[in-house]
């Protein structure tokens, strides 16, 4: 099978020097729209129309990159300066990263649910110079982001007032006592880093994914062209809100390439109003939908399981709604059919795959008629690549699988990115010849559509995150007292879709876990993991406590057996997963005929 080319038309040639705000935030049609409210707080009401947001952008750009001799903050990404943000969805975390993306200087985007094990990693990856959080993460970002080398005075706030840590409403006051001629956009190479995300990649604990301006530019082009081309074929209706503009639930985190992309870079393409979720909760979701006639809605495939399996599901109108999507991850036909049955202005279910290493997508499910009518609604596919892609599809010993053939996806384009941050041997697995290695399988018919067929990497997919066995592993032996002498975490059958993977761990007792006691042991790992790990990283699928001979004792949640185990290897010591999986499987699955 021949490289595979998008369908449609090339995109045009990236200028060589360039600031992905300008085409944002600085295009002469935004000088033309009313002053409509832009954000809405979800939790409290407070609105802020679009003017305010852009003036808060201007304003907070001018003070970060001014002189600090003159009072601003001087941050100049010459100085090799990095700002880490550790913060709930808000309107001021939009103003904070626009403002960055105008000065040129890079930013880190980390988790909220960080603890601080993860939290230290971050910052050490990414070598984070400044961080924002809020006053509700101080308390556990403070400490960790001095033993980082993080000066108390470059540790800032989202929201609110504390005398020792500048926030940004302070910052944004400061902004009139400073010169304007700082608030023009920094222009600088398309290569340029504009933001780092956390992937983990095909393997190892997370690692810094570099974006560039460039790649911001070009994931952005690339949506503009699916949309125009959608528009030739099937009208939006009129939103059905008081002032006729599309409203948007924002609940996606916006530290998740997913979100930050939606609520972020794509937001001023057309007027639309965004009701800012701090975090998700299904309940106020379905709830909000009615309250502000929401006409579209993205989520991730887990969030979309938990809305269609809620009470209030049933109950909820969804009239007003004539867009979904669904990303991040594989989605299940029997959630997307019914979400159709209840949204009757919708007769699409628009669905996508990519990856941060894709700066966001790369294969698309576009509307049906779309490419001069060559897109049908087929069903199972994941769609087709996005402007200015190639794909193969690679067996495993490296040759070209021919059509309807499985195999591992391999990317090209001006959306991907070019590795990952300080992190030269991974770069090198991940990227090779201009091609980004996925880890993922598909199929390619001859017509060019993909279909998903399973994850050849390790990592897991759990609530559209990304989750590195290995991560867990490496947390489950820093264990202070040493309990585990070997592990492994790979994912089992369990998790709100049918498709995804829940993390489950074989552990090996060392001598000191063996003197607590097996019982005990489980016990002390499931409270030493939960603490350094965000919830999502949880061992829900289990853990299994196995010796290398002899009987073990084997632990799910509710219930105890005792069966042989041992973690198999192969010659060269390399656990094998996919053993340890089909094992477990097949026991689950004869336990369940008993």
């Amino acid at each position: 099978m021949p490289h595979i080319k998008s369908l449609w038309p090339d995109l045009p040639a990236l200028p060589e020097r360039l600031n992905v705000f300008e085409t944002i935030l600085q295009q002469p049609h935004h000088e033309e729209w009313p002053d409509f409210v832009l954000h809405v707080d979800e939790e409290t009401g407070n609105t802020r129309t679009f003017r305010e947001v852009k003036k808060r952008i201007d304003a907070l750009a001018v003070t970060l990159g001014a002189p600090k001799a003159e009072g601003g903050l001087g941050m100049n990404p010459e100085d090799g300066e990095i700002v880490g943000i550790m913060s709930d969805n808000s309107s001021d975390y939009v103003v904070l990263i626009l403002a960055l993306l105008k000065i040129a200087v890079p930013f880190a985007l980390i988790s909220c649910f960080s603890t601080p094990f993860e939290l230290k990693h971050a910052l050490k990856v990414t070598k984070t110079t400044k961080l924002f959080t809020t006053p509700q993460y101080l308390p556990r970002a403070r400490p960790v982001a001095q033993e980082a080398g993080i000066a108390m005075s470059n540790i800032l706030i989202m929201s609110g007032e504390l005398g020792s840590h500048e926030s940004i409403d302070q910052l944004i006051a400061k902004s009139n006592l400073l010169h304007n001629r700082y608030s023009k956009p920094r222009i600088v190479s398309k290569d340029a880093l504009a933001l780092l995300f956390f992937s983990s990649g095909t393997t190892g604990l997370p690692k810094a994914v570099m974006v560039s301006h460039g790649n911001l530019l070009y994931a952005f082009r690339q949506a503009v062209m699916v949309a125009q081309d959608r528009a030739t074929v099937a009208k939006p209706p009129t939103p059905p809100t008081p002032d006729g503009l599309p409203v948007v639930l924002a609940f996606l985190p916006m530290h998740h390439t997913f979100g930050f992309h939606i609520y972020s870079i794509r937001a001023f393409t057309v007027p639309t109003r965004f009701v800012i979720f701090r975090r998700w909760d299904t309940g106020r979701v379905l709830k909000a939908l009615s309250r502000y006639r929401a006409t579209s809605l993205s989520m991730v495939p887990s969030m979309w399981y938990q809305f269609v399996n809620h009470p209030d599901f049933t109950k909820t109108d969804f009239s007003s709604v004539f867009a979904v999507h669904s990303g991040a991850a594989h989605l299940p036909k029997e959630i997307s059919s019914k979400v159709l049955e209840h949204t009757p202005n919708n007769d699409f279910f628009s669905e996508g795959y990519g990856m941060s290493e894709t700066t966001v997508s790369a294969v698309v499910r576009p509307y049906p008629g779309v490419l001069n009518g060559r897109f049908r609604n087929v069903p199972g596919t994941t769609g087709v690549l996005l402007p200015g892609m190639e794909a193969r599809i690679v067996r495993d010993d490296g040759s070209e699988a021919d059509f309807n053939e499985v195999g591992e996806l391999w990317l090209k384009g001006g959306n991907i990115v070019s590795g990952y941050f300080d992190n030269p041997a991974a770069t090198r697995s991940c990227f090779i010849n201009g091609w980004l290695r996925t880890g993922d399988h598909f199929r390619v018919d001859p017509d060019h559509y993909f279909f998903f067929a399973d994850r050849a990497k390790d990592t897991l997919k759990v609530s559209g995150s990304q989750v590195s066995p290995i991560e867990i592993e490496t947390v489950l032996l820093a264990h202070p007292d040493k309990l585990v002498s070997d592990v492994s975490v790979a994912g089992v059958r369990g998790g709100r879709t049918s498709d995804e993977l829940l993390p489950r761990a074989w552990i090996v007792l060392s001598e000191n876990g063996k003197k607590l006691g097996d019982m005990r042991a489980q016990e002390e790992l499931e409270r030493w993991h939960q603490t350094n790990l965000s919830k999502y990283k949880w061992l829900r699928g289990g853990i299994e406590i196995v010796n290398e001979a002899g009987p073990i004792h084997f632990i799910v949640p509710k219930s105890t057996e005792r069966l042989p185990l041992q973690i198999p290897k192969s010659p060269t010591g390399k656990t094998l997963r996919r053993l340890l999986q089909d094992q477990y499987e097949h026991r689950t699955a004869a336990h369940a005929k008993l």
